[in-house]
């Protein structure tokens, strides 16, 4: 859009209320701010030539290529989408999603993930986006199983081992309150078997399973997982510091052994996010992940 002769809506825009620039852009109605945006970007981009976009691209870690070699990545994801039992409905997310998703639905804080000037942001877990779809797929007492593959984007700090940008395998599980944390004990043990095929597949020596209780209520839940695998080494993990806050009940880490001993390579749990979103206390949703780019390098690593 042209506004440099005055029409069209950028001149009201940027004349709108008073106050600090924060202020002035939060007060704005969404139409009006991907309006300033937009042209915002535009002016910046049209600033810009050639040697720039490429020195950006040299410099910026967002947007330069992922590090591992595509062959392994690829084979990784083969891997782990073939053992998703067929149950699970494969589903492609949208690389964006509605702004706030990530903060609102899973508590992630929204400096951690990149906006977009559309009323959007890049996704940065594809469990969040498969819960969206959950929700709006939830009617009755079936169950809604989804998985996906998703190379996702997040704002944090660098250090070694963590990427700007990466691939995970995700699955959901999400239904209704059954009564005596029958769903939970179902579906733990549902997710439990097929992750741990999956990193076994994905070229791992062995699978474990470590369980954190966050709820007594949920403290025989390791127990049940080990009768069911009997093959998968299930342990209690107590002292488990990180995401604590972002699970309700009971959380689980994956490790494989890749020749090196064990290492984690994904996560899981039970959370309210269906729950929250479609304001019902009696939904129930399991999500867990495997980290593509953490199998990978596991698998290039020096033995």
């Amino acid at each position: 859009m042209d506004s440099s002769n005055g029409r069209g809506p950028l001149p009201r825009v940027l004349a709108g209320p008073g106050g600090q620039a924060a202020d002035v852009l939060t007060t704005l109605p969404g139409a009006d701010l991907t309006t300033l945006q937009l042209e915002v970007a535009r002016r910046r981009a049209a600033k810009l030539r050639g040697p720039d976009v490429l020195r950006r691209y040299r410099e910026d870690r967002f947007a330069t290529p992922a590090p591992l070699p595509f062959e392994t990545l690829r084979r990784v994801e083969d891997a782990l989408l073939s053992a998703a039992p067929p149950e699970f409905e494969r589903i492609q997310l949208s690389p964006v999603t509605p702004l706030g998703t990530h903060s609102t639905v899973a508590g992630l804080a929204q400096h951690r993930v990149v906006p977009t000037g559309r009323g959007t942001e890049v996704a940065a877990d594809p469990t969040n986006g498969l819960a969206l779809e959950a929700a709006v797929r939830r009617t009755g007492s079936a169950p809604v199983r989804l998985a996906t593959l998703q190379r996702v984007v997040r704002a944090q700090p660098p250090a070694p081992g963590l990427y700007a940008h990466f691939s995970l395998f995700a699955a959901i599980t999400a239904g209704r309150d059954r009564g005596s944390l029958a769903f939970e004990r179902e579906h733990l043990v549902e997710h439990a078997r097929f992750l741990t095929d999956a990193v076994r597949a994905a070229g791992a020596k062995s699978a474990g399973f470590l369980v954190t209780t966050l709820d007594s209520r949920f403290a025989d839940f390791a127990a049940s997982v080990q009768e069911a695998l009997p093959d998968v080494a299930v342990a209690d993990d107590p002292d488990r510091a990180v995401g604590r806050d972002y699970y309700s009940g009971l959380c689980f880490t994956v490790t494989g052994d890749f020749g090196a001993g064990p290492a984690p390579v994904g996560d899981g749990g039970f959370t309210p996010w269906t729950a929250r979103l479609l304001g019902n206390a009696k939904e129930r949703l399991i999500i867990s992940g495997i980290g593509v780019d953490r199998v990978a390098s596991l698998l290039n690593a020096p033995s």
